[in-house]
């Protein structure tokens, strides 16, 4: 006959055990670029539909999370904006590995229904606002830690604009909050991702237009799980390689691996 003692070590063990797999089973915390908002959150639905299971979403600056995992952030997956973070990350031994690239991004320039300024793929009317008085706030990312805001630095600056423009530059802290300044009124326009110009959310406050990708060092988005990812952030990795994932990506303008560019510019 066991004995009380044994008796007690069997119970409190199968509470730790049962109390593991329910954390193994929990909603994992995914930390997402602000260009994927709109797109990722499509997914995480069409995923738990499939599988049942939930992710818990947080979206911001590429920078800002890199920063926050090298502190310790709990992240079991890290969907970037800009490769480099996810490689100096892995470099430094705070991801399982390099991860892979999921999507290229780009630039639009955007306007708010009224603006007196126009969306031009070649930002002419920009030059022109600008020499007019036209313009009074021009919404961008923070290029410091936010890789769309870096492009759109790059656009700029590759158009010759930069230094007329930058006293009339408002950042947001990341590319979501630049696309609410953008098409708030109170700004003239901004630059900011194709994926949020695309949505529904977006799109209908105003006007938009793709800026050519080779103004710009190009957007390649990778991701990586930590290496305390469960398996349910296992899984959203992998699903974010599945045809249902891909379709939405594709209709919010990401290019994806193995598959070429629209011609759009």
């Amino acid at each position: 006959m066991p004995s009380m003692l044994s008796v007690l070590v069997a119970g409190v063990l199968s509470l730790l055990a049962a109390s593991s797999a329910a954390r193994a089973d929990d909603a994992p915390p995914i930390a997402a670029a602000a260009d994927l908002k709109f797109a990722v959150e499509e997914i995480a639905a069409a995923f738990k539909g499939e599988t049942g299971k939930e992710v818990k979403l947080a979206f911001g600056s590429t920078g800002n999370f890199a920063r926050q995992i090298r502190e310790g952030a709990p992240f079991e997956l890290f969907m970037a904006a800009d490769e480099k973070f996810i490689l100096d990350l892995a470099e430094d031994g705070f991801l399982k590995d390099e991860g892979k690239l999921y999507a290229e991004g780009r630039i639009v320039i955007m306007v708010p229904h009224g603006s007196t300024l126009k969306a031009d793929a070649a930002l002419d009317d920009l030059e022109k606002a600008l020499a007019e008085g036209r313009v009074k706030k021009f919404a961008i990312a923070n290029p410091e830690h936010a890789p769309y805001g870096k492009r759109a630095e790059e656009a700029l600056k590759h158009r010759g604009l930069w230094e007329a423009v930058q006293p009339f530059l408002v950042q947001g802290e990341n590319v979501a909050q630049a696309a609410q300044f953008a098409t708030s009124g109170n700004a003239q326009g901004g630059i900011i991702a194709y994926s949020l110009a695309l949505s529904p959310e977006v799109s209908n406050r105003g006007t938009f237009a793709l800026i050519p990708d080779d103004w710009h060092e190009p957007l390649l988005q990778r991701m990586a799980l930590s290496k305390k990812a469960t398996p349910v952030a296992e899984a959203f990795y992998a699903y974010m390689s599945s045809p249902a994932a891909r379709e939405i990506m594709k209709r919010y303008g990401f290019v994806l691996p193995g598959e070429a560019a629209a011609a759009t510019n």
